[in-house]
């Protein structure tokens, strides 16, 4: 049970936890929404934007070979990485490749990045997104995949393809990271 005392005309409480907050460590790529709000599906619209994708099923070769690309070409990093599932009858499966995004359309350019790299400009779209913070586990994906599946059929819309969206280095504390599963529309 929390127990509120007044301090100078404030309240602390004690035994609450603090609601969930992104932590930034890069900068966004430009016109990109914030991530959130936290555990409710939103529907979101994001720009057109260039990024540098690798197949990749396990996240952190897939970060490793596009890490070095970016630094070969003098690209900054952005947050947030994502990671385009391959989908089922009932959404995303498993990582089927991995992006970063770069912060501008006007850096870089599209086609052959390098080896296992393909840059790509890829068109606007509108998505329903769940967020969430803390690990991104197979029970995470499962719980926001039932709000976002729950969302789709309420407005009788279906989603073209899904992604994971998540923000921050394995510097951060898991229990701090942020994720975002997101069901691009059709």
């Amino acid at each position: 049970m929390a127990q509120s005392t007044s301090n100078s005309g404030g309240f602390f409480s004690f035994f609450s936890k603090k609601p969930p907050a992104y932590v930034s460590e890069a900068a966004l790529p430009e016109g990109w929404p914030q991530p959130g709000p936290f555990d409710q599906v939103v529907k979101k619209s994001y720009p057109a934007y260039r990024a540098a994708f690798t197949p990749s099923q396990r996240p952190n070769s897939g970060f490793w070979t596009l890490f070095k690309h970016i630094k070969s070409q003098a690209i900054p990093m952005s947050a947030p990485v994502e990671m385009t599932m391959a989908t089922a009858d009932r959404g995303p499966t498993e990582m089927a490749e991995m992006g970063f995004i770069y912060p501008s359309r006007m850096v870089g350019h599209s086609g052959a990045g390098s080896k296992d790299v393909v840059v790509r400009d890829v068109p606007a779209c509108v998505a329903y997104s769940y967020t969430w913070q803390g690990t991104r586990n197979d029970a995470a994906i499962a719980k926001a995949l039932a709000a976002l599946d729950k969302a789709l059929v309420a407005d009788h819309v279906t989603a073209k393809r899904y992604r994971i969206l998540s923000y921050n280095s394995p510097f951060i504390s898991r229990s701090k990271q942020t994720h975002e599963l997101q069901a691009i529309l059709k």
